[in-house]
């Protein structure tokens, strides 16, 4: 079904998600404590990075747009700060899926700062990358024509564009806040015709996000 270009993009995204499954498996169906578990974050982040390392020369839509011009990354930017507002604020209860356990790097009443540390890096370099490789470059893509790797970004359909925000959506605890993310980062892809667009918001977001997490205390955001 999935050419090798394709699971080069699907690896490091199902690597991350299967680290998530252990994670509830441990701390649902097992009754881990949070506190057991801290270190397979730092595993997962890992692991998705070296795929991502492993797999780069086969990223084509990762070199760097020669005709790039500064307002591209002006709005990549403040999509990113958009995001990060939209977010924090769009937490009503209809706007949520479930509930959040978030990360705590609180241990022994004092906060583990190399645990944050691990975070932010992985929230910031790694997440952003891997994931826009996945839900833009690959699945907007590939939902338009299989041989997604051919596809002009600006040219994917409606259709293509919907499900990728819906799936995106729903892959968030806040799904409302997913999909109008979802629809914002495809849109800079589609328009800017440069992955690091989309990439370079999610990482504004992801890092502001983290930031304010800890200075705030709402643990369960992360």
């Amino acid at each position: 079904m999935f050419e090798q270009h394709s699971w080069y993009r699907i690896a490091p995204f199902g690597a991350y998600v299967l680290f998530m499954l252990l994670e509830d498996v441990l701390l649902v169906l097992l009754g881990w404590d949070v506190n057991e578990v801290r270190l397979l974050y730092a595993t997962k982040i890992t692991v998705v990075a070296a795929l991502l390392w492993w797999f780069r020369s086969t990223y084509r839509e990762l070199q760097w747009p020669t005709g790039s011009t500064t307002r591209t990354w002006i709005i990549a930017i403040a999509t990113g700060i958009a995001v990060f507002v939209a977010w924090v604020n769009l937490t009503a209860n209809w706007m949520m899926m479930g509930e959040s356990t978030g990360f705590d790097p609180h241990e022994n009443g004092e906060i583990d700062w190399l645990f944050v540390v691990i975070r932010l890096i992985g929230a910031v370099l790694v997440v952003p990358v891997m994931e826009e490789l996945f839900w833009r470059s690959f699945l907007m893509r590939w939902l338009h024509h299989p041989n997604f790797l051919a596809v002009n970004p600006g040219q994917v359909g409606i259709k293509a564009f919907l499900i990728t925000a819906f799936l995106f959506a729903v892959a968030h605890n806040l799904w409302f806040a997913g999909l109008l993310t979802g629809v914002a980062y495809n849109l800079l892809y589609m328009r800017s015709g440069t992955l690091w667009s989309p990439i370079l918001a999610h990482a504004i977001t992801n890092g502001i996000l983290g930031i304010w997490i800890v200075a705030t205390g709402n643990w369960s955001f992360w």
